[in-house]
This record gives structure tokens, sequence and C-alpha cells, in this order.
């Protein structure tokens, strides 16, 4: 069976099973360049500006910088950048089912070995657009020379692109650049502007290019929401590849609910013209509600559920929606005590809705979103989603919130390393290791070391540095933490989920 590339889309353009860009898309001048590679900006952003591209709005490709020595820039090559999106879900009562043969990338460059022709790329009028997604630790101010071949982190790299594109045009401030990361961080877009500005003090640039990259260049707030887990189980992509009659190795899974949030005025909004493509697309001046719904109550319910789910045994989200008690944990969790502690002022009826849909999502059969992916970050995620939603929580009750409790302690126990293997660390379940993709790994595997639960807990729960504020300064939480923690390593994450219900009776597994 024939490979996706270009040469084969004329085969294709009569199969009813998938849709085919026109010659002309190919063609399309780039007007974006996107910092990543991963399936998030695959399902969501490069398949939106697709979407516009076949409606003749944007009508602009992408040039995709590749940061890291994995990942798959060998498959873009081989497939002419192509790659198909496979939609699945429920829509308005609706089963869907597409598949569309993505075209907005025009190519891949690493940064590590092609920086010169990324550089290059600032010398292109037709350029319009930044997009980002480097994950929530690529935004951070660190030492960084922009003179470098290349700079080491994304806002350094990003520095000198906008500094080799202020010399290519002697700071003509019609070429500055709409900024769009979609790192899931609170105001994402000014935070990464304000670290351009210290990075471009520090870095001795001159006042001409401060005065151009404030006044020419605008960092926009924005939010994304996709559940795109990516490559699909091995079953799935033997049926999709039939149905295609080609083989492509970028296949990409994703959810049908989409959204793209961004903040930005009518400037924004005519650069970004691809909004007019999609009703998932929202440029508004505030987009803080947005933001609010879904970190709390999407991504803060994943991170307090993934670890339990993990430890317990099941393997996706779809799995967990299937399990009496992991589905009522989820569900309890996101509209009894996060719905609950939102700290921005939204309506019941907005977080009721907002959650049934939530629900619905992580029920899509088609979707396999694995507990172990979510895990990934597993701190940074915690901090960013949850402990505000905790704070919150004690300011309006005052006491310690069951459901967030065990999800914490699942999440101390899921980041006990075991082992140390070429600056991984390893965790054990269910008689296997699995990797603690956490930047804070190193920090667990030394706090557990020789300690009982109780320290553990007490130890962590006062590390300000990482929470900024003392958690066990919160009335019985510690406690409370402490007692599952221990419940956990005692009778095993499983059995302790049954109890927590208490029409449950508990069973050997």
């Amino acid at each position: 069976m024939n490979r996706l590339a270009e040469k084969l889309l004329p085969l294709l353009e009569e199969n009813p099973n998938v849709l085919v860009p026109t010659p002309d898309m190919l063609q399309l001048p780039e007007k974006v360049l996107q910092f990543g590679t991963g399936v998030l900006l695959r399902g969501l952003t490069d398949y939106l500006i697709d979407k516009a591209n076949r409606q003749g709005i944007f009508n602009g490709r992408i040039v995709v910088v590749k940061s890291t020595d994995s990942g798959d820039a060998t498959a873009f090559d081989e497939q002419n950048n192509l790659y198909t999106l496979c939609v699945r879900g429920i829509d308005n009562g609706s089963q869907i089912e597409t598949n569309t043969i993505c075209s907005a990338i025009s190519r891949v460059l690493s940064a590590k070995t092609q920086w010169q022709q990324i550089l290059e790329c600032a010398h292109n009028p037709e350029l319009q657009v930044i997009v980002s997604n480097t994950t929530e630790v690529g935004i951070q101010l660190i030492q960084d020379d922009i003179r470098q071949s290349p700079p080491v982190s994304f806002p350094g790299k990003l520095l000198a692109f906008l500094y080799e594109r202020f010399t290519a045009f002697a700071g003509d401030p019609a070429k500055g650049m709409v900024i769009v990361p979609t790192e899931l961080i609170p105001n994402n877009g000014k935070k990464l502007e304000s670290i351009l500005f210290e990075l471009a003090h520090r870095n001795n640039l001159e006042t001409e290019f401060l005065d151009w990259l404030e006044n020419s260049n605008f960092c926009c707030n924005s939010l994304v929401d996709r559940i795109v887990p990516g490559k699909p189980d091995e079953a799935t992509r033997q049926q999709i590849t039939q149905q295609l009659g080609y083989t492509d190795d970028l296949i990409t899974m994703s959810e049908v609910y989409r959204l793209w949030a961004i903040e930005g005025n009518e400037h924004i909004r005519s650069v970004l013209s691809f909004h007019q493509a999609d009703e998932g697309v929202i440029i508004e001046p505030n987009i803080e509600l947005f933001r609010e719904l879904k970190l709390r109550m999407l991504n803060g319910t994943h991170t307090l559920s993934c670890g339990l789910a993990f430890l317990s045994g099941i393997t996706t989200v779809k799995e967990a929606m299937s399990d009496e008690n992991m589905s009522a944990f989820i569900s309890n969790l996101m509209l009894g005590e996060i719905g609950t502690s939102i700290p921005y002022s939204i309506s019941e009826k907005a977080i009721q809705r907002f959650g049934m849909q939530v629900l619905d999502r992580f029920r899509n059969p088609f979707i396999e979103h694995r507990w172990i992916n979510i895990t990934m970050e597993y701190t940074s995620k915690m901090i960013m989603r949850d402990i505000p939603v905790l704070l919150q929580y004690y300011k309006n009750f005052g006491t310690p919130p069951p459901y967030i409790s065990l999800g914490f302690a699942a999440y101390l126990l899921f980041t006990k390393p075991v082992k140390e293997e070429n600056d991984t660390y390893f965790g054990q379940a269910h008689g296997t290791f699995y990797p603690i993709k956490d930047s804070h790994a190193s920090y667990f595997f030394e706090a557990w070391k020789n300690v009982s639960p109780e320290q553990l807990v007490t130890t962590v729960l006062k590390n300000t540095n990482m929470w900024e504020t003392d958690l066990t300064a919160l009335p019985g939480f510690a406690d409370k933490v402490t007692d599952y923690l221990v419940q956990m390593q005692e009778k095993g994450v499983r059995e302790v989920l049954f109890s927590f219900f208490p029409k449950n009776v508990l069973t050997s597994q």
C-alpha cells in the first residue's frame, strides 16, 4: 500500500472517505512560523488554518520549527508535510467520522541543524503570524544569547527571529508579527512578551528594536482546547488505513470539539482571518472566562484524576468513564469541588453546562486518551491548574475537599521514583515500571528517601518554592492527604477508590 505523499493526491480525489487538498493549496505562500510539531498543533491550529485555506480565506501555509531531536521530522519530510486528521466523536447527538488530509504545513526545519534557514524566513514579507506550543515549561526566562546558533530557549529563539526580521526590513512597523502562544499557562501572551523584553535588555539590543518590538508586534493571550491523543491504537490504525487506501505515519486522531480563544482587537482579527472559517476560533478582547472553565474543569480534572486512574490500572479516559467508581470520582470532583471553587466569577449555569459538555467529551468512544500521557509535567500542571482551586475551596468552605485530597495523594504516590536510569526516573505499579516525565522527578527521588508518608506529605506541602504558599497551613489538608496516601500504600489504589464510595463492597482484584 502506498504511503501518503503529494504524488498520491490525484489518485485519492475520488475517494469518498477522505477530504483531499486541492493543488493550489500546496502552492500557498508561507504566512505562519510555528514553534512545535506536537499533535495538539496538528489537530487544532494547523487543522483550522488548513480549513480556512480550503475556503479561500487565510491562504497561507506554515513553517514549523522543530527544537528537539525526537519526534516526526523524518515522517514529515517523507510525506511532503502532509498528514491525515481523523475526527471522531459526537456532535449535537450525531456521530461524526471525518478524515482530512491537512496540507497547511509547508516545511519542518530543525533548530539545531537548520537555524540559518529559520532566520531566512524572517526575510519573508508575507509572514504575519507566529504560533507556539512548547509545553507549559517552555515559556520561561533563562539567560540566553540570541546570537547563538540556535539560542537555547524558545523565547531566545523567538527574540533572535524577531531581531532578524527587524534588521531585514529596517524596522518597518508594517512588518511586525502577531504572536499567539498556545502553552497552557495564565496570560501566556503577556508572559512571553515580558520575557522577550527582558531578554532584549540582557542582550543589549538597541532602543530602536525595543520600540519596534513593543509597537509593531502583538503577543496575544490565547487558549486552546481539543483532545488530540495523536496516533490511534493498532486495530484502529489498520481499520482507518484500509478505509483511506494509504499508510500515514503522522495520522492523528482528534475529538470533534475545538476551541482556540485568542485575546485581540480588530487588527488581530484582520491578520488572523482564519477565524472566519470555524466557529471554534474566537477572538475577543477578554478570554478569561474560556480560560478558567477549560483550565480548571477539563484540565484540572484531568490532572487530579490521572495518577489515581493510572495507579488503579485504568489505561484511558474512556475506560475511566466506563468504570463506575472512577467515573463517579471524576464527575463529583469536577462538578462538586472544582466547579464550586473556580477563582473567577462564573455563573452556576455556565459551570454546569460546561461540565456536562466535558463529561460527554471524556466519554467519546473513539478517543484513546491515555492517562500516562496526561501525567507529563504532573507537578507543573498541578501548580497551574489545581492549587488555585484548592485555595479557593478553603476560602469558600474552610474544610479539606475529599476528592481533591485523594487526587493529590495519588499524585504524590505516582511521583514516587523507585529507580533512576540515564537521567530518567521510574515509578512502579502493577509489577511494571513507568517513566515519571516530570521536571521535579529528581526532587521527589530525594524527598521519598527513608521517610514516612506523613513526613513526605509535610515536606512537600511546606515547599513554598514549589507551590508559592505553605499548603500545610490549610486546616486538615495534610492529614487528609496523608490518610489517603497511607491507605493506598497499604491496601492498593484501586481498593481505596472502591472504598471511597460507601455503596461499594470491597472485592479482591
